[in-house]
């Protein structure tokens, strides 16, 4: 019989009942299982949608991350999805002043930081972003002329903390994966918008998202990579935009239904009546 005062190797690496080691005790809350939605650390935008924010690690589209949506067609249904979150983010720049400890710093780090459209593929249209709660102040448009630029001012953009939306049909994975690194020091949105094709291809973007048309103004939205189990089947999200939600009535704002298949036409019975005397057959002597 071992003396009370040695334990055992089993007794030093089993702990007490209803203790955790230190260890276990720190990490608790900053563990993610694969089985549920990723915590996020840092602070996330609300989407303006609430089924859309249930599905989104930390309840809302992420900071220090680069998004992608992909969309069969570009610049139809990106600023249906992002005005909400956009239109909040800019609002909550404005109504929040800087603080005593940033005061000395105002000169040389503005407000209200703007929203860089870099080649949008139509012309931002302002009193329709206006409507949308984005006013003409808050945009700077930039067309570049190739791709490299393209991503060049997408990069600069982002470390200089600035909300960006930026459509990169032609950017490559290491690229994606660039604008992913950068990203991580920014606490600005960022999107960005590829062709649906894209989905093919391996991503650095935490998240991805691929958004198509819906029934009537809804968007048909699918997770296609997130922090977290996989999503599964699609996200119908009511997108009417705000100055055209007063004019539909309840059935403008629902789904046309299905036109009724026509009924087939009756067969005809070929007729055996000579309309003219010219139709008759021909006499032979």
């Amino acid at each position: 019989m071992l003396p009370a005062s040695v334990a055992t190797p089993a007794a030093l690496s089993t702990p007490p009942m209803g203790r955790l080691p230190l260890d276990d005790v720190r990490l608790q809350g900053r563990l993610w299982r694969g089985s549920s939605l990723g915590a996020v650390a840092d602070p996330t935008l609300p989407s303006g949608f609430t089924a859309l924010d249930a599905e989104l690690p930390g309840g809302g589209w992420p900071t220090r991350a680069a998004i992608e949506l992909l969309a069969p067609q570009s610049g139809v249904l990106e600023w249906r999805l992002l005005a909400p979150a956009l239109q909040a983010w800019w609002a909550r720049q404005a109504l929040s002043p800087l603080s005593p400890g940033r005061r000395s710093r105002q000169a040389a780090e503005p407000a209200l930081r703007s929203l860089l459209l870099i080649n949008p593929p139509h012309t931002p249209h302002l009193p329709g972003l206006s409507a949308l709660g984005l006013p003409p102040s808050a945009l700077v448009w930039v067309e570049a002329g190739t791709s490299a630029q393209a991503l060049w001012a997408a990069e600069q953009a982002i470390k200089s903390r600035v909300a960006v939306l930026a459509w990169l049909p032609e950017a490559r994975p290491e690229q994606i994966r660039r604008l992913q690194v950068s990203a991580l020091s920014s606490d600005a949105p960022t999107f960005l918008m590829r062709p649906e094709s894209a989905a093919r291809q391996s991503s650095a973007a935490p998240l991805r998202l691929v958004v198509q048309p819906g029934e009537g103004w809804d968007l048909a939205v699918h997770l296609l990579k997130r922090r977290g189990p996989a999503h599964e089947g699609w996200l119908a999200l009511p997108a009417v935009p705000g100055e055209v939600e007063p004019l539909l009535t309840a059935a403008k704002r629902k789904p046309l239904p299905a036109p009724a298949p026509e009924p087939l036409p009756a067969p005809v019975t070929p007729s055996t009546e000579r309309s003219h005397a010219l139709a008759r057959p021909v006499l032979h002597a």
